[in-house]
């Protein structure tokens, strides 16, 4: 019997935690390649400051497709892509672990200044939209899982193990 389950887990990769291991170890290396240049930290950065100060009458009507919640997780994906796009440039251009690891931190925590920054600019500022702490927790999170996936996959292994 347990012959058989491995057998299918190593015929069907996507049960289990193999999908991952097996293809992030192809994906970071692509990501760094193509993604780990300056422009894209700066260009998503630019983003999402446009994305959260545009007036709520151009943002559109969701009408008969609405889902619970979608822009929290429009939040979440922001502030990770924002957190993990500058950890990605930084770990192309530091290869010392220890101060990676710091600014990895140093990230989480300006990416939370920011979705805070960036609500409070839409409560004071931009016509048609609100403060929502439901926001602010939503941008940690995003900002937190990306910290948390730079830290397992960003930071340079000891190849002397």
């Amino acid at each position: 019997m347990g012959k058989k389950s491995t057998y299918i887990v190593k015929k069907v990769p996507f049960l289990g935690t193999f999908f991952i291991s097996s293809h992030f170890r192809y994906m970071i290396p692509f990501l760094r390649k193509y993604f780990g240049g300056l422009f894209f930290p700066i260009g998503w950065t630019v983003v999402v400051a446009i994305l959260c100060c545009m007036p709520g009458s151009m943002l559109p009507d969701e009408g008969g497709f609405k889902i619970p919640n979608f822009d929290k997780l429009i939040h979440i994906s922001m502030f990770g892509g924002f957190t993990f796009l500058w950890g990605l440039y930084l770990s192309n251009k530091i290869s010392d672990a220890r101060r990676l690891l710091r600014l990895f931190f140093l990230l989480f925590v300006l990416a939370n200044a920011y979705g805070v920054a960036m609500e409070l600019v839409q409560k004071c500022c931009v016509p048609m939209r609100d403060y929502d702490e439901a926001d602010i927790i939503a941008d940690m999170v995003g900002a937190g899982i990306a910290y948390g996936l730079s830290n397992i996959f960003l930071l340079p292994r000891n190849r002397d193990r």
